[in-house]
């Protein structure tokens, strides 16, 4: 029993070691590694490179297809090109297990050493992160050596023996069982890995754990396809066209499994002959392949068509669940979401001046429904914002992260501010037959136009950071503020005229103009984030000294 949990431990940490290495590769290079996918999808040759070469530093092919997902979700990748991008990234799978293979314990505690000292004295830094990756491969190379030394004295028992000669009795079973500790472990590499050393310490024949190995493979892309079931329909063509490349390889592959154990061993040794051919098995699927990803690609629009698409109902989602693993690419979808919220927004905005021009209760009415709508989006954004670790994020994600907040809680306020408006033109306009007088709706029309493209600069504010539209944004805060005083004045005297219609509708003039000015401000807040991260704001608006009132003569 000691000695089954002590490979049972071993086997934890060597899963635990790869999810140190994996997290930690992508709160150091998450950003830059999607530069780097997006930019190298020009061809299928150069997109599986691209896919090789982030796969072999992020050690999770899981991971390079969520990336690669969100580009197709957000329509910035072909399909096929996707799927290229996958073919490269199971062969640096494989790659990084051939290097793992090999005898380097004796870095262990190095990297053990050196990463806890970087972790603990610099850890809310790059520093910090990349000492968390050196203590995850440190884990790795520990585990791997401990595995080998529990296996070893397991085997020697007669029970364990006849346990894995049954396993060895169905390559389908054999499949199945590396399929299912592939999903367990949320990791293909640290099965094959696993397997190769169980084989060179002779506790699994060679013959089955290259069916275990052939389950990994399986394993990993059913496990892209679990972690994207609840994603967009886009998002979910990418996993599902990589998993028919594995399947049908697995096919090919799982009769030439005694071909390969007659020529390899001799030359690889054990664990060679295992992690040799998990590459062999990607690297001939990648070549092979390559031509079909148009041809696949088409099958999987045909098994799951794309919905049709409109404003609220059937639109993509993009609050994607599969993506809260990479914190960059989870803060991407949360700033979509926040954009559609704005694009909501907006078109309560201009609805707005239709219903206090037109008296149209109907479109009040589905304006005011539309507010529901901003607020579902507000919960759903801050709730998925919350399921990302603030651990896992770089400084200028930390800081995206508080940006969407502040933009999401605006717009919410601002929908808020439309839908009273909406009521109180409704029980103080529409239902008495008032109006408003005629330079009254010009200054209306005024004040709302430039709300418009105010709350279009915002948008533009959030989405690219521009330090110069943040400043002329705030700018227009001061600008809508005088005119909003210089309209009350007109108003005011309008009524010592004594114009009816300005009578009527005094107040609800007042309090139109100035809700409006109070949406203006909160569409200007959005660049207050964007130029105190520069420095550009002054730490108060009170003058530093001001002349003393003069105290009264006695």
């Amino acid at each position: 029993m000691k000695h089954l949990l002590n490979l049972l431990a071993a086997v934890a940490l060597l899963v635990w070691g790869t999810y140190l290495v994996r997290t930690g590769i992508l709160r150091v290079f998450g950003a830059n590694l999607r530069r780097i996918l997006a930019r190298s999808l020009s061809t299928r040759p150069t997109a599986a490179l691209a896919g090789l070469g982030v796969t072999a530093l992020v050690q999770s092919s899981t991971a390079t297809a969520l990336i690669v997902a969100s580009f197709v979700g957000q329509g910035l990748v072909a399909l096929p090109m996707a799927l290229a991008v996958m073919l490269g990234a199971d062969i640096g799978s494989s790659l990084v297990a051939v290097l793992f293979s090999l005898d380097l314990s004796w870095l262990s505690p190095l990297f053990i050493f050196v990463g806890v000292v970087l972790f603990i004295a610099r850890q809310d830094t790059q520093v910090g992160r990349f000492g968390r990756v050196l203590i995850g491969l440190g884990l790795m190379l520990l585990a791997l050596r401990l595995v080998a030394e529990s296996t070893a004295i397991m085997v020697q028992s007669q029970a364990v023996k006849a346990l894995l000669l049954s396993l060895a009795s169905d390559v389908l079973l054999e499949i199945t069982v590396g399929a299912a500790l592939a999903i367990a472990a949320y990791s293909s590499l640290a099965i094959v890995l696993l397997t190769a050393t169980l084989a060179a310490t002779g506790a699994v024949p060679l013959e089955t754990a290259l069916g275990l190995v052939l389950g990994a493979n399986i394993g990993s892309g059913l496990l892209g396809v679990v972690l994207t079931a609840r994603a967009a329909t886009d998002v979910r063509h990418v996993p599902l066209g990589n998993l028919v490349f594995k399947v049908g390889g697995v096919l090919l592959a799982a009769p030439c499994i005694g071909l390969w154990l007659r020529h390899a061993p001799p030359f690889l040794g054990d664990v060679g002959t295992v992690v040799g051919f998990h590459l062999a098995f990607n690297t001939a699927l990648a070549l092979l392949c390559m031509p079909a990803t148009a041809t696949v690609a088409r099958w999987v629009e045909a098994w799951m068509p794309k919905p049709d698409k409109n404003l609220v109902a059937g639109r993509p989602h993009h609050l994607d669940p599969s993506a809260l693993s990479t914190p960059s690419l989870a803060i991407s979808c949360a700033a979509r979401e926040a954009l559609h919220q704005a694009d909501v927004v907006e078109t309560m905005m201009r609805g707005m001046l239709r219903v206090i021009e037109t008296n149209d209760l109907r479109l009040a009415g589905e304006l005011r429904r539309m507010d529901d709508t901003v607020d579902e989006l507000y919960s759903a954004i801050k709730y998925y914002l919350t399921k990302i670790s603030r651990e896992a994020l770089g400084e200028s994600e930390s800081r995206r992260w508080t940006d969407i907040i502040s933009f999401t809680i605006n717009m919410e306020q601002i929908g808020d501010i439309i839908e009273r408006i909406l009521i109180d033109v409704e029980d103080r306009k529409v239902k008495h037959g008032r109006s408003f007088s005629d330079a009254g709706v010009a200054e209306i029309r005024e004040l709302h136009a430039r709300l418009v493209d105010n709350l279009r600069l915002g948008m533009s504010v959030f989405l690219n950071g521009s330090v110069r539209d943040a400043q002329k944004l705030l700018e227009e805060k001061a600008r809508f503020r005088d005119l909003e005083r210089s309209y009350a004045s007109s108003h005011l005297a309008r009524l010592s005229d004594q114009t009816m219609q300005s009578i009527e509708t005094s107040s609800l003039h007042l309090d139109l103009i100035s809700d409006m000015k109070r949406i203006n401000s909160h569409i200007c807040s959005i660049a207050y984030p964007i130029l105190d991260s520069v420095g550009a704001l002054a730490p108060s608006r009170l003058r530093t000294s001001y002349p003393e009132e003069q105290a009264p003569s006695t």
